[in-house]
């Protein structure tokens, strides 16, 4: 992004290259006057509700986050106010894939989808929105203990390996929640793509390693509860930014269970309220969960069967040797021995070698174009790695520049060739290039002929380490997997622009204290005009009735909601809501101790 802010926010600035491209402008111009008053409903409920349920104190957090009760946060007002406690924020469209979402997370830069959720899904939304990410995840961000779960959470999330599946689920999760989010929607595609999407998930086979640290992600972060069984406190986002399920969850009929390592075999549905919910007594049991899990992934293991989990990925992928050597590309082969050892690994197409995640000079994806093919493994008859000799060690396997040599492995495999160069890291021989070399497996299979070129060896006993993405993402100039499933765009008819300027009157009424003669002929329009609307008559009531001005206007008020309540039941419980937090305004309860 030529144009790219960074709210002088010290976090934001250090995204890379390949982060900054899911990054849109928030136009904060665009949120209409129902908008502002969809935010305001949900987080007067929010507030009403989990001031009692809630872990953190919930207003000390919103205020330390930049957000308000009245009004949708401006980025640049949160920047300001999380880059006191070491954090950012940037604007996304919808759902980002979950490696590009995880390594955020380790920048310590919180994602915020830009779009609000309309006002017939203002109870939950199965789509990201500015409700959810900054009103559920901010709050919580100034807790210390959390933040840095969070940031390790990214930072391991970033090197889980997926499968070639999991984008497939992406996808379909994207365009269902795009989908049930959008006012043009037809009901017959939301339905074909909920058939999809369930078709995907019960076909993925065994879950990747993303698939996994997805779960411990969404029963944490998501739809975490902390404290104890019998009285458990919400800090999970989503429960947090759901006026909906953050009642509902602490009934008796949604299991709690103790979060532990078991916590992993529960699998979830976006679009739906969960069956179960899993308490934490503290946080740092969510670190021991999530440290036991790391213990178990390719970053951490190596070896053939992190590999193969490369090559189930079809996605670029990086392994390292035990010299550190980074070897980036999408994987398709390797060779084992009897002990199921690796002996050498390959690569297709645009591949790339780096060196404490610095791609090597002259050693790019346009270099490496064709794929990369290197052996694993010791030098037969030789102790010590290859790695692990000086240059008189090498000298003595006459590895010298400009000497033809023939290096044997114990895996059978033959390198013959010149000796062009050595390279050597921090007193680790990493790379041998060879100039008219063949490289043959014990059973006459050819690796590599002269006439292909020079030919690369890379120097490693093991593979030690294969993560997800690029070592160095902005020179291998990664583009993550963006999806073109696009956030659909709102265009109003003549009716709702109307009903946009009656919020917007009723607003302007309410912070400046006057003109309320005008809300009387504003209730008749939206009694004759807007009949399905029932958020700007609640509003007015709020006004009339800590005015006091005029109370049989009040009472034909508080009729019109009542009768409304009962007749539609899809916004009873949302008016009755809205009439207790009238009743009980939620200026007094933020004066009280939070």
């Amino acid at each position: 992004m030529n144009d790219f802010n960074d709210f002088n926010n010290a976090q934001v600035a250090k995204l890379p290259q390949h982060l900054r491209q899911f990054i849109v402008k928030q136009n904060y111009e665009k949120y209409t006057p129902i908008d502002q008053a969809v935010w305001r409903y949900v987080m007067r409920q929010n507030y009403s509700y989990l001031k009692h349920v809630a872990f953190y104190p919930y207003i000390k957090g919103l205020q330390r986050a930049g957000l308000s009760i009245e009004y949708i946060p401006d980025l640049q007002t949160m920047n300001d106010n999380l880059g006191k406690i070491g954090w950012g924020a940037v604007t996304v469209d919808g759902f980002i894939p979950p490696a590009a979402f995880m390594e955020y997370q380790a920048y310590r830069v919180l994602v915020i989808a830009a779009d609000i959720r309309q006002i017939n899904h203002i109870e939950y939304t199965p789509a990201p929105d500015i409700i959810h990410e900054s009103a559920g995840h901010a709050p919580i961000i100034a807790d210390t203990d959390y933040n840095n779960y969070l940031s390790y959470f990214g930072s391991i999330g970033a090197k889980a390996m997926f499968s070639s599946k999991d984008f497939e689920l992406y996808e379909a999760i994207r365009k269902l929640s795009i989908l049930k989010e959008s006012a043009i929607a037809e009901e017959q595609e939301i339905i074909a793509t909920e058939k999809t999407l369930k078709n995907i998930s019960d076909n993925m086979g065994e879950p990747s390693e993303m698939a996994l640290l997805s779960r411990l992600h969404w029963w944490t972060v998501e739809y975490g509860l902390i404290g104890t069984l019998e009285d458990p406190k919400i800090y999970g986002a989503g429960l947090l930014s759901s006026i909906g399920e953050s009642a509902t969850c602490m009934k008796a009929n949604v299991k709690k269970l103790w979060y532990n390592a078991d916590t992993i075999n529960y699998g979830y549905n976006i679009t739906e309220q969960q069956p179960q919910l899993f308490v934490t007594p503290n946080f740092q049991n969510l670190i021991d969960v999530l440290e036991d899990f790391a213990k178990t992934m390719a970053f951490r293991k190596g070896g053939a069967e992190s590999v193969l989990k490369a090559i189930e990925c079809k996605n670029s992928s990086t392994a390292v040797y035990s010299s550190g050597l980074q070897v980036t590309g999408v994987f398709n082969d390797i060779g084992l021995d009897k002990n199921d050892e690796l002996t050498f690994i390959k690569t297709t197409g645009p591949s790339a070698l780096a060196y404490a995640d610095k791609q090597l000079d002259g050693h790019g994806k346009h270099y490496h174009k064709d794929g990369f093919s290197s052996p694993v493994g010791k030098l037969k008859g030789v102790a010590k790695p290859l790695e692990n000799h000086s240059l008189a060690d090498l000298a003595a396997l006459n590895i010298v520049e400009g000497e033809q040599t023939s290096l044997v492995f114990e895996s059978g495999i033959v390198v013959s060739g010149a000796i062009q160069s050595v390279l050597i890291k921090a007193e680790k021989v990493i790379l041998i290039t060879f100039t008219e070399c063949t490289v043959k497996e014990s059973n006459g299979n050819i690796l590599f002929m002269p006439e292909w070129g020079h030919y690369d060896m890379a120097v490693g006993e093991k593979i030690v380490s294969v993560y997800n993405g690029a070592a160095d993402k902005d020179a291998f100039e990664e583009i993550v997997l963006i999806s073109n499933e696009q956030t659909h765009q709102v265009s109003y008819d003549e009716v709702t622009k109307q009903l946009h300027l009656l919020y917007k009157k009723v607003r302007n009424t309410r912070e400046k204290q006057s003109e309320y003669e005008e809300l009387e002929e504003i209730f008749e329009l939206l009694k004759t005009s807007h009949r399905n609307d029932w958020l700007c008559a609640l509003e007015i009531l709020e006004i009339v009735y800590h005015t006091q001005l005029n109370t049989d206007f009040e009472k034909k008020l508080r009729i019109f909601l009542e009768m409304k309540a009962l007749t539609e039941p899809e916004h009873t419980k949302l008016i009755n809501d809205g009439l207790h937090v009238i009743a009980n305004p939620v200026t007094q309860l933020i004066t009280e101790t939070d």
